[in-house]
């Protein structure tokens, strides 16, 4: 996989299994921030009130730099720390998992413990698609009317995504490129008379 890519599901997707007589019901989520994880949350807590325990974990950034492992009362490191094994041994980011149980009565013990909640993060993640994203560059340059020609033709042969344009007497691009093609990019439109703004 190049530098600039990473992995990630595509949509929600979700699975339930039994161990011993306990219920795992197991949800994954691409996410982009921690708001939108605090939202699912939020929303399976009301929706499973009567659940044992909301365990969950999530990666953040393209190589996964942020993340969070969560045992909500299960003993230490029994339930967060599998699930996140899973997004790790997958290579995702930008995803959360969340494995709601219903103890039914049996004690699964440490090991036991491990396996189903590992077992259950395994089986959402099978069930969502994986997909690559690219690791984005946004690039916003401001030129005059007169280097338009040589601004347009250095976007038409890097082909950037256009975010938003405007033309007056000063025009400005708002592109979204690559980061492995971002610098080629920022160096044709400068040559052609733009100055440039970056936020990758």
């Amino acid at each position: 996989m190049a530098e600039d890519t990473y992995l990630t599901v595509e949509a929600p997707a979700e699975t339930a299994s039994r161990e011993r007589s306990s219920k795992f019901l197991a949800y994954i989520y691409p996410v982009q921030d921690e708001e939108a994880i605090r939202q699912h949350l939020d929303t399976l807590r009301k929706r499973y009130f009567d659940a044992t325990h909301h365990c969950y974990a999530w990666r953040l950034g393209p190589q996964g730099e942020r993340f969070r492992a969560n045992d909500d009362g299960e003993p230490s490191g029994t339930a967060g720390k599998p699930i996140l094994g899973q997004l790790l041994s997958n290579g995702l980011t930008d995803t959360l998992v969340v494995v709601v149980r219903y103890f039914g009565g049996t004690k699964l013990g440490v090991p036991g413990l491990i396996a189903a909640y590992r077992e259950a993060a395994a089986e959402a993640i099978a069930a969502a698609r994986t997909v690559e994203r690219t690791v984005d560059r946004t690039i916003k340059v401001d030129f005059p009317y007169a280097a338009m020609n040589d601004i347009m033709r250095a976007v038409k042969e890097c082909r950037p995504v256009i975010r938003a344009q405007r033309f007056d007497n000063l025009c400005t691009l708002e592109l979204s490129i690559r980061e492995s093609r971002a610098d080629e990019l920022e160096e044709r439109l400068r040559k052609a008379g733009g100055s440039i703004e970056t936020d990758s």
